[in-house]
């Protein structure tokens, strides 16, 4: 191959430029972790599977796509929360409270939810394949 006729436009024209979507905020996680607060922050597509979140404060933060699963949020405030298509696949969340939260087509498969407040929750499209919900109103089919 002769390298002189190579330009600046052939060198890059074979290769695929992918722009990732728009990662969580890294510090908002650490503070999350760190202090187990985190009101309004900002974390989406976070990786926080198997944390441990009791007792977090996560009133108005947005967690559309994050990962959740086998996290656990007993008594964790997601008041206002937008968890939309976020994976709480085996979630404990025994009393969380998640009064005027965004929880659609969330993957609840296998959580356990036992007296979660879901007052005024949006909780269409929701996947509880196995999961046990008692004493919340999040329940299967019906009005």
């Amino acid at each position: 191959m002769n390298l002189k006729a190579l330009t600046i436009g052939s060198l890059f024209a074979p290769m695929l430029f992918v722009i990732p979507a728009k990662a969580e905020n890294a510090s908002q996680v650490q503070q999350l972790l760190q202090t187990g607060a985190c009101a309004g922050c900002d974390l989406r597509g976070a990786d926080l599977s198997g944390a441990h979140l009791i007792g977090a404060d996560l009133r108005d933060a947005n967690l559309e796509s994050a990962n959740l699963a086998n996290a656990n949020l007993e008594g964790a405030d997601l008041t206002g929360a937008n968890l939309t298509a976020a994976n709480l696949t085996n979630v404990f969340a025994t009393n969380a409270s998640f009064p005027e939260a965004n929880l659609t087509n969330v993957n609840m498969t296998g959580a356990v939810v036992n007296q979660a407040d879901t007052s005024g929750a949006i909780l269409t499209g929701i996947n509880l394949t196995n999961a046990e919900v008692f004493g919340s109103g999040i329940s299967i089919g019906g009005d």
